[in-house]
């Protein structure tokens, strides 16, 4: 983590004489399991510090999986109206499948804010809050598919499996309170596509994955499996996991490194402990009634009340799917499928972002909204077995796509880079997604370059051996 050149952090603690699960069990065992924060000193999830003062502390991810188009959200182009059913002056990039003519968008853009940024009718609540987010209208990746795209933004590796951005935070920051997870991930109905792998720890000790939940489930003993248990006081409960955790130590000290085991040790410990507070955390009952109103109905304003609720509560890095599979991969009817998908969202989302800002959590939590990659600004063309012969889709684009952020350390009210005057490639200030990898580290108090872990003979880093800080975007 600290850019030693042959030792891990949990190498040099565990040839300084003790395994890091020892360390973390040393600290754990005989506690009320109603300890949070720096207490937790020696837990491998304990607060650690940064390269240098981040500016955020946290991070909510809402994942539009599918590919949101830009062009319809927030990068208009008037070109596309004026070249609408025309195949345009250039020849039309490679992507997935066949595209033909250019395909206007179907919805108004107005400008909002002091900022005078254009946004489209789609998400006119989010628009509101424009003055505290930068649009990144110049975002690219490697290719036009979905599976190495996902593992792209989230692992920062489009082919093999990488331990995910929330663990890559939470191994390099812990989380501020250890009676929940540090990184949670929510998905409605299922998993998205590539799955588990999506917020995956890969090679770090698997304490450092994400927690999945699906939201579809309301009530807490639905959401969590076994939140409480109904024969056993807390008391007992104790005295029991201090039996099973002796002999999972006896255990360890016969192996030594051993970060399966390890892991098993903390998680019994945090299941323990999220019988006290996860209860509390998912519980929406226990917001007035005019925050319920702000936020809305439906599973993915539960999602953001919940995602504000966690950041509240010190967990490092929450994560919003909108659905199982890829719900934002219109290839046809675009038009309906956008407008329905951001329906459901743009309440919640608006809501989420004044809300953080009026609780005093926006300075410290950075918001990141997108997709994997965006849509091309012309029409796909029927291709048998991949979509339903219609002309009113686009197909998948990664030459040039648009993400934003707001908090944490963002320059708001601002837009940077361009695709060109159709939307097909980004153009100016160009950003890879491992450039904004490397600045969402930045903005979290991390030299990309420094924050790595020692595997198979080599340094890994979440960006790998690329990525460079866009200072442009932050405050």
């Amino acid at each position: 983590m600290n850019g030693l050149p042959y030792l891990s952090r949990r190498d040099m603690l565990q040839r300084s004489g003790q395994g890091l699960g020892m360390l973390g069990l040393a600290s754990l065992l005989g506690e009320s399991g109603t300890a949070r924060g720096a207490s937790e000193s020696r837990s491998p999830m304990a607060p650690k510090a940064s390269h240098f003062p981040g500016k955020a502390k946290h991070v909510i991810h809402i994942f539009c999986n599918g590919g949101p188009s830009h062009v319809d959200t927030f990068d208009p182009k008037p070109k596309l109206t004026e070249w609408a059913g025309k195949e345009l002056p250039m020849e039309n990039l490679k992507t997935e499948r066949k595209t033909g003519a250019a395909l206007a968008s179907p919805y108004e853009f107005r400008q909002y804010g002091e900022s005078g940024i254009p946004v489209s009718e789609l998400f006119k609540n989010v628009a509101e809050s424009i003055d505290d987010i930068c649009v990144v209208r110049s975002m690219h990746a490697d290719v036009p598919n979905h599976e190495p795209s996902l593992m792209l933004m989230n692992c920062g590796d489009g082919r093999l499996i990488r331990p995910s951005f929330g663990s890559w935070l939470t191994y390099g920051l812990g989380t501020e309170n250890q009676n929940l997870p540090g990184f949670i991930a929510m998905c409605p109905g299922g998993y998205p596509i590539t799955e588990t792998a999506n917020w995956r720890s890969a090679f770090l000790p698997g304490v450092y994955q994400g927690t999945y939940l699906d939201t579809n489930r309301k009530g807490v003993d639905e959401l969590i499996s076994n939140i409480r248990n109904e024969q056993l006081s807390l008391e007992q409960q104790r005295h029991q996991l201090n039996f099973v955790q002796e002999l999972n130590r006896q255990h360890l000290s016969e192996r030594g490194h051993d970060p399966k085991l390890e892991s098993r040790i903390h998680s019994l410990e945090l299941a323990y402990r999220m019988q006290i507070e996860a209860s509390d955390a998912f519980d929406l009952s226990r917001e007035p009634e005019h925050i319920h109103q702000m936020y809305g109905e439906g599973v993915h304003a539960r999602q953001c009340l919940m995602a504000r609720r966690l950041v509240e509560r010190g967990v490092r890095f929450v994560q919003l799917w909108h659905g199982a599979g890829q719900p934002w991969d219109n290839h046809d009817d675009l038009e309906q499928n956008h407008r329905r998908l951001a329906g459901q969202l743009d309440q919640p989302l608006g809501a989420l972002l004044k809300d953080l800002k009026q609780r005093g959590l926006l300075d410290e939590t950075l918001v990141l909204w997108g997709g994997e990659f965006g849509r091309t600004p012309v029409v796909e063309l029927p291709t048998p077995g991949a979509n339903q012969g219609k002309q009113n889709g686009r197909d998948h684009n990664h030459h040039g796509f648009t993400v934003w952020m707001a908090g944490g350390g963002v320059k708001g009210g601002t837009v940077y880079g361009a695709t060109d005057e159709f939307g097909f490639r980004a153009v100016e200030n160009r950003v890879h997604v491992h450039d904004l990898h490397a600045t969402m580290l930045h903005l979290l108090g991390f030299d990309h370059e420094r924050l790595t872990y020692r595997y198979s003979g080599r340094d890994f880093r979440l960006t790998d051996v690329h990525g460079h800080v866009v200072e442009d975007i932050i405050a």
